[in-house]
């Protein structure tokens, strides 16, 4: 059975939005609900990026039974470990046991405005797997002090714990990461339909963790319309997380996708109100063995008209399809 997720994408979306739009979401019937964390949206067309972790708390007080989700985190730069254990440990609380940590090596985009460099990839994964053990220990209760590699903690200490510290997702894109993920993390988190990561991850151990992963789609009544806003929006998807990883700002994805047209966003992003075609692009997650799959409805404006068409006609045929 394959549970299916709502996106909160802070990019698209502004705060109040962004609650109202969750809150139906549980009224419609998805399963769980994830958030991006940014500090830039992806392109100025997005034209939003509110603080994700202010949502999230406003999110776990207006919603009762839907799962919350950092979809993700980076622990890093722009946050130090110490304080995102502290803030998914509040969050935790608030949404009363309702909250999953989704952690990844992050983007340049986000972190570059701390003003501390963006590192290479290896160091990266250094840092993230070095993050993962601070935030544990803080999860684990009492003072931690800790003078590492990259990080220093003084007499750290979490005042208010859950009863259950919540599950740590890392998101994959290669070996390397899927091999932290595997040994570090409760569940792994892709953006793409590739079964041979979820093969890496279970390898360095992580099998029988839950598997996530995210589809951007595009409802409209008239596809046309659909497809104009994907290639707005969304066309810097296809660059893969090699380069989106890389970029520091709106404008360079700007230039970077310049040359992408309509055509080819609409060749990997479901647009329109044919069920079929969602049904089509979610069916290589299933396949891959995604027991979660979180969509994407690309337009903050669209969500309204898209949570009414996914609770009477898209939720019901992805249940059909996938149970």
């Amino acid at each position: 059975m394959v549970q299916i997720g709502y996106t909160m994408m802070t990019e698209q979306a502004g705060p109040r939005e962004l609650i109202d739009h969750v809150v139906r979401a549980e009224e419609a019937g998805f399963d769980f609900s994830v958030s991006s964390d940014h500090y830039f949206p992806w392109l100025r067309s997005q034209g939003h990026s509110p603080y994700a972790w202010s949502v999230l708390g406003a999110a776990a007080q207006a919603t009762s039974r839907i799962p919350l989700m950092t979809y993700v985190t980076c622990p890093t730069v722009r946050y130090h470990p110490a304080v995102v254990a502290q803030k998914a440990a509040t969050m935790q609380l608030l949404s009363e046991g309702r909250f999953r940590l989704g952690l990844g090596s992050g983007e340049n985009l986000n972190e570059h405005v701390v003003g501390g460099g963006w590192p290479s990839v290896d160091v990266r994964h250094e840092m993230l797997e070095e993050a993962v053990e601070i935030i544990r220990a803080l999860f684990e209760g009492g003072h931690v002090n800790r003078r590492g590699t990259h990080f220093d903690v003084e007499s750290a200490r979490l005042w208010d714990l859950p009863d259950r510290p919540p599950p740590i997702g890392i998101a994959v894109s290669g070996e390397q990461s899927c091999a932290l993920a595997g040994r570090l993390a409760d569940l792994v988190i892709a953006t793409e339909p590739e079964a041979g990561l979820l093969r890496a991850f279970d390898r360095h151990g992580g099998e029988d963790k839950p598997r996530v992963g995210q589809l951007p789609v595009c409802y409209d009544p008239d596809r046309d319309t659909a497809v104009k806003r994907a290639h707005a929006q969304f066309r810097w998807f296809g660059n893969g997380w090699k380069v989106n990883a890389e970029l520091p700002h709106p404008d360079s994805f700007e230039s970077a996708t310049q040359f992408v047209t309509p055509d080819d966003v609409a060749a990997s992003i479901p647009c329109g109100d044919d069920p079929d075609d969602f049904v089509e692009a979610v069916r290589p997650y299933a396949d891959a063995g995604f027991g979660e799959i979180a969509l994407v409805q690309i337009g903050g404006e669209s969500q309204p008209a898209y949570l009414d068409w996914a609770e009477k006609t898209l939720l019901p045929a992805l249940r059909d399809a996938f149970g």
